[in-house]
């Protein structure tokens, strides 16, 4: 089935994560996706390895395992935009594109003649979505974001981690580029929205995004927590701030995670636990109970679950509708029944890579499909064909073009 995004035309200026992610997304969706990159280095994540696959010994074509994760679908389109006949490139596939994602420094596209108050006197229906560290405007408009910093600054950081006075303590980056992520999101969000507005309206608008922003905008209950208490929420290490318990547990041959939600859950699982005097302690009656005495809770728990292996309570628990499961590495999580029925791990082929395993999209739609119709592209594999088809340069156009190195 095709997309429900096809026949949207989007012109991706975005580099490294945040704006990728984004095009990534109306990709699988089914829009056409024209990303332009710079000649000879292209895309920073190109080059952001190991690990990574090389179409060529020389490595002159590396694909990353980085920048494959964000680039499935793209048509790869390299011109030099600081040149005339390069920005000249960009508005004329901007005068019919639907969408521009860009993530430049705030005013540098206006510099080219490539702002949205340029490109909308040309289509005053695009939609242009900006993406920055810190947004078109404030005090720090002008300086670059990483998903690093932006993880310290947007509090993330506060919250993640060993609690104080334990062996350990102190913030630890999330795993995961969750900021550059959530912006990607959030933006995908805000572009169908946008597109939305422009059916009702004919008009195209700017969307401005910023890391710091989209970071803060997923504190959710964290941040609520403090709004209510006045109080900074601290790490808590592996347990949840507000409900109990909620962490792992020993198992006699690993941990398992334990994830009560309410009190009959709770009953629940004093039952498994063939624990009597646990479901009828007045200390963990309700969770509001269970959360001001959860270090009684649970190392009254954790002196039970050693007695059987993960397996074991796995399936006790399953059982009684106790939400539990193994904290899996990610080996463990694409040979997971449940996830392999859900295909999440999707295979592409490239012309010179042969098959590549890529993350699936986690859509699910009932009358459109999810599209995996094209691998990460080589630097440039598209320009000709672009140029050719879409603007209709001619083959000695193309070649002068290359020769003063506008394109490549």
């Amino acid at each position: 089935m095709a997309g429900p995004l096809t026949g949207i035309r989007v012109l991706d200026l975005s580099r490294v994560m945040a704006g990728p992610w984004c095009t990534q997304i109306l990709a699988d969706l089914g829009a056409e996706i024209i990303k332009v990159e710079r000649p000879e280095t292209g895309d920073e994540t190109r080059e952001w390895g190991p690990p990574w696959l090389a179409s060529r010994e020389d490595h002159s074509n590396d694909l990353s395992a980085y920048y494959i994760a964000a680039n499935r679908g793209k048509h790869s389109l390299a011109i030099d935009i600081k040149q005339t006949e390069g920005q000249e490139i960009v508005r004329r596939l901007a005068a019919d594109s639907d969408i521009l994602v860009e993530n430049f420094m705030a005013g540098t596209l206006a510099r080219y003649g490539l702002g949205y108050d340029d490109l909308k006197r040309i289509n005053p229906g695009i939609v242009y979505c900006s993406i920055t560290g810190f947004g078109q405007d404030g005090p720090r408009a002008g300086e670059a974001g990483y998903d690093y910093l932006i993880q310290g600054l947007g509090g993330l950081m506060s919250l993640t981690g060993i609690e104080d006075g334990q062996s350990g303590a102190g913030p630890i980056r999330s795993g995961l580029p969750i900021a550059d992520l959530a912006t990607g999101l959030y933006a995908t969000i805000a572009i169908l929205a946008a597109l939305r507005h422009r059916d009702i309206s004919g008009a195209g608008q700017h969307i401005d995004m910023a890391l710091l922003d989209a970071q803060i905008g997923i504190l959710g209950n964290q941040a609520q927590n403090y709004f209510v208490s006045g109080n900074c929420p601290t790490r808590t290490g592996r347990i949840h701030p507000n409900l109990a318990p909620y962490q792992p547990f020993p198992a006699s041959d690993g941990e398992i995670v334990i994830a009560v939600g309410n009190d009959r859950q709770f009953q629940r699982l004093c039952a498994a636990l063939e624990a009597p005097g646990l479901a009828s302690d007045p200390r963990f009656a309700a969770n509001p109970d269970r959360v001001k005495n959860r270090a009684a809770l649970a190392d009254a728990i954790a002196a039970i679950t050693p007695l059987h292996t993960r397996g074991e309570w796995i399936a006790r628990l399953k059982s009684v509708n106790v939400p539990c499961g193994p904290i899996n590495d990610l080996r463990d999580v694409f040979v997971d029944p449940q996830v392999r029925h859900r295909g999440m791990r999707q295979e592409l082929e490239h012309p010179l890579l042969g098959t590549l395993a890529i993350l699936a999209n986690p859509m699910r739609f009932s009358e459109t499909g999810i599209e995996y119709h094209k691998a990460p592209p080589l630097l440039g594999e598209d320009t000709d064909r672009i140029l050719a088809d879409r603007l209709g340069y001619t083959a000695a156009e193309i070649e002068r073009l290359r020769k003063q190195a506008v394109i490549q």
